[in-house]
């Protein structure tokens, strides 16, 4: 069960999913979870379903909509900025550090690939938060960015048109947007024949845009560099990943760079060639329960 909540981010209103155990006891105090999907994606989709699992574990979780997503405050429409959605996740820990229900000392988080690098930007930052576990975490570089966004070239033609189009929406109000996922159209933020995004039975899903990215995000999004960031996340960390992931390269080093002794790496075998392994994790019976034992288990390891 959930219950629909609304939580204030830098004087935006947020809205989100609370899921509770079926067991719930309101005179009781519960560990909680903060869970957090890919780039663009919206309550429902991977985060939502996380959470459901989670609670049916014991925890409060929760799955929300970050500013300028589904029915969340925020303007420009579905323009995604890690530094936005890093605030975004700090807010949620201040709402569920106020929640009655909650243990104040056992706040944790798990992402969902670019959710991860959300996950570790706000752990980096936030004392409050106890636990972080990621899965098949997104963690770019700059030469990350190259392979993935057209060479040196094509990371610069993207930042140039994020700049243009945030000088056109601060003078006219307008945004520029490009496709969210297409198989056909080379200029859209995802290129390629990726079930997840395209199946309705899948993350294709009403309360998702398949068709809105605004061009303005390039820039916040490849500028970021979350192994900048590595040093200064001091929290218990469970990493979660695959050959067949999203940069595995970039997960092992950064797993490597993390300071903590309480750290450990899951690695899960498979056939499947990178990235395609990576969309099993967002919603395959197989993958997410097993995420989600090993989630649970470090959770209660870590428990204050």
């Amino acid at each position: 069960m959930y219950k629909k909540i609304t939580f204030n981010s830098n004087g935006l209103k947020l809205k989100g999913n609370l899921f509770y155990p079926k067991d719930f006891d309101a005179t009781k105090k519960y560990s909680a979870i903060i869970v957090s999907g890919s780039w663009t994606t919206v309550k429902e989709q991977m985060a939502g379903l996380y959470a459901s699992k989670l609670a049916e574990k014991g925890f409060i979780a929760l799955a929300f909509d970050f500013r300028n997503f589904g029915e969340s405050e925020g303007e420009p429409r579905f323009f995604e900025s890690p530094k936005l959605k890093k605030e975004d996740i700090k807010s949620a820990v201040s709402y569920l550090y106020n929640h009655k229900s909650i243990h104040k000392d056992n706040i944790n988080l798990l992402g969902v690939c670019a959710g991860a690098m959300y996950t570790f930007l706000a752990a980096s930052e936030d004392e409050r938060i106890s636990t972080v576990v990621s899965v098949v975490s997104w963690l770019h570089d700059n030469e990350a960015i190259k392979y993935f966004y057209g060479g040196d070239d094509g990371v610069k033609s993207k930042i140039k048109a994020a700049k243009k189009a945030k000088i056109k929406y601060a003078n006219t109000g307008e945004i520029d947007y490009i496709p969210t996922i297409s198989e056909t159209d080379k200029d859209a933020a995802m290129y390629g024949s990726i079930d997840y995004y395209l199946n309705p039975s899948r993350g294709n899903i009403e309360e998702w845009s398949n068709d809105k990215f605004a061009v303005a995000s390039w820039e916040d999004w490849l500028s970021i560099n979350p192994m900048k960031h590595v040093r200064k996340v001091n929290k218990p960390t469970l990493m979660i990943h695959s050959d067949g992931a999203v940069l595995p390269d970039n997960a092992k080093e950064f797993y490597s760079a993390l300071p903590v002794k309480d750290k450990e790496l899951i690695w899960i075998d498979t056939d499947l060639e990178s990235p395609y392994h990576q969309f099993d994790f967002y919603d395959q019976e197989t993958e997410v329960n097993l995420v989600v034992k090993y989630a649970w288990k470090w959770y209660q390891k870590n428990k204050s």
